[in-house]
């Protein structure tokens, strides 16, 4: 059976590997440049296609996967002046950025009114895991779309998880990234505390590392923190802190208080407004020890 074209909107560390594994797979691929120009072309050479804009793609396609940073970005992208809406042709979008649920769930109920489908599909794990294929992906959408989209999601997925209605992916993506930002800002504190008291951050992980404690995004966070690999784990602090802002107005939503979540929002916030938004999440440890008056 003839395999769907799919197109692909955002081609950044983790988007150029999940769109290199979707063509591997012998899906005809259609791709759009941003800013850089790298990874697209390298896609191409390897038989994807180029869209100018995401009303020529939705022309050209079935099945359209966003990797964007927002939910603001979803919306330009959907809705905006020459946006996929815009062609006015019934596809499916899957939107695989971290977004406000909120959001997600009123553009989903606005497209559905113009034949498009939206299923929200955010990701677990890293870039690494983008290029081997091995990302976590919950998936908001009813049986009936998840299934038609199942077989793009395996692309680049090693575990999918069907999460419930459209909405619920980019809900329990809030919740996996407040656990994994709030790791980041209790293990920054914790060292700064410990080498305030003498304790080396070898030391530190002796105890931790192979204990009740240790876990996958301890790794790679200790990673920066022991070996300086810039690499070991590529995520931003400014989209941590993005991401504790979609939180705490999910919160303020459902009408609870979550004051751990509002410190984790505020380690982070600090880090930003220090010009610090651009360091990856590991490096949050320096700011915090440098911002106390150790290394």
């Amino acid at each position: 059976m003839e395999k769907r074209t799919v197109g692909f909107v955002g081609l950044g560390m983790m988007g150029q590997g999940m769109a290199a594994n979707i063509l591997a797979k012998g899906y005809p691929l259609v791709g759009m440049a941003h800013r850089n120009r790298v990874p697209l072309e390298a896609l191409v050479a390897k038989g994807a296609t180029e869209a100018k804009s995401p009303r020529e793609m939705a022309v050209r396609c079935d099945v359209i996967v966003l990797c964007v940073t927002g939910s603001p970005e979803v919306v330009a992208v959907v809705e905006g002046d020459d946006g996929i809406a815009s062609a006015g042709r019934p596809l499916t979008i899957i939107d695989c950025s971290t977004s406000d649920p909120s959001v997600t769930t009123a553009l989903a109920a606005r497209l559905a009114e113009k034949g498009i489908t939206l299923i929200d599909a955010p990701l677990g794990r890293t870039p690494a895991d983008a290029a081997a294929g091995t990302l976590d992906v919950m998936v908001g959408g009813t049986d009936a779309d998840v299934a038609g989209v199942r077989a793009i999601l395996d692309c680049f997925a090693g575990r999918v998880i069907h999460t419930g209605p459209t909405g619920t992916g980019h809900t329990m993506k809030l919740l996996n990234n407040f656990l994994s930002m709030g790791y980041a800002a209790l293990y920054s504190e914790a060292l700064m505390l410990g080498r305030k008291a003498g304790l080396t951050a070898d030391t530190f992980d002796s105890v931790i590392r192979g204990g009740r404690m240790d876990c996958g995004f301890y790794q790679t966070f200790f990673r920066w923190v022991l070996e300086r690999d810039p690499n070991a784990h590529k995520f931003a602090i400014r989209n941590g802190f993005k991401d504790m802002s979609y939180l705490t107005a999910f919160a303020n939503a459902a009408g609870v208080a979550n004051p751990v979540g509002a410190a984790v929002r505020n380690a982070f916030a600090q880090a930003v407004n220090a010009g610090r938004g651009e360091d990856y999440v590991p490096m949050l440890s320096d700011f915090v020890a440098e911002a106390n008056g150790v290394r």
